[in-house]
């Protein structure tokens, strides 16, 4: 893996100014920004020493690979456009479902940071809505000890009142929140424990989260999500988009 240049800190240390503070934060935007089409590195927080070296061994300091493993590692693309993949998306009605991004995600032990609680449409917003499903497929056991998902059951019928969007170009923050999360019971929550091979299918309104991994396991898991591309619109704003090098691939093969 390559390590970008802003996750290295500068030593000796010193304090960075305003300039320097915008400047890395555009750097650490831009990188998430343009890897719709590339296969980058992200890092969980407290990884790094003051000198940019790693504080644990390089492959317990991922917290995921993004976002586009389907279009670029063969292993990946086997796997995403698999039979039994492509079933499944015939069983649930899909006409013509594209591959919109993938990723792995390793929940590292004891590091591996939590996922507040989201909508996926938050992020990758489509008109209509309901047209966007997450695959995630658990490679090792996910249990409450180590951050398995957590659902609300029903909540995918309540819409969608978040959206992260690019701001304009030249824009010094790249992307935006409009609108706002109700407060969702954190009672509601409903742990979905699953062994080593399960396939768990994610609605794109379904509101759900998972927790720090506080145990001594990993919890890696490969997902990627599906758009049905006939009479859908992918909205312009969303964070991530087709490019001419990587439009969204068929699943169909």
């Amino acid at each position: 893996m390559d390590v970008p240049p802003h996750c290295r800190a500068e030593f000796p240390p010193r304090i960075l100014n305003k300039a320097e503070e915008q400047q890395k934060t555009q750097d650490n935007t831009e990188y998430f920004l343009s890897s719709g089409d590339k296969i980058r590195f992200f890092f969980e927080k407290g990884v790094f020493d003051e000198k940019g070296n790693f504080l644990v061994p390089p492959e317990k300091s991922i917290n995921k690979i993004g976002h586009a493993l389907h279009a670029h590692d063969p292993v990946f693309k086997g796997a995403t456009h698999s039979s039994k993949v492509q079933a499944v998306a015939r069983s649930l009605g899909f006409h013509m479902p594209v591959v919109v991004q993938s990723m792995y995600i390793f929940k590292q032990p004891r590091i591996g940071g939590k996922v507040p609680a989201h909508q996926d449409a938050t992020f990758l917003y489509t008109e209509p809505l309901g047209r966007l499903l997450g695959l995630w497929i658990a490679l090792e056991d996910t249990t409450v000890e180590n951050g398995c998902l957590w659902f609300i059951p029903g909540s995918h019928t309540s819409g969608v009142s978040r959206r992260m969007v690019r701001t304009p170009a030249g824009s010094m923050t790249g992307i935006s929140i409009r609108g706002s999360d109700p407060a969702w019971d954190n009672s509601l929550y409903v742990p979905t424990e699953v062994g080593r091979g399960s396939l768990v299918l994610i609605h794109g309104e379904v509101v759900h989260k998972s927790e720090q991994n506080l145990s001594d396991h990993s919890r890696h898991v490969y997902t990627f999500h599906l758009m049905e591309a006939s009479g859908t619109v992918w909205s312009p704003e969303n964070w991530l988009q087709p490019t001419a090098e990587l439009p969204f691939p068929p699943l169909y093969t």
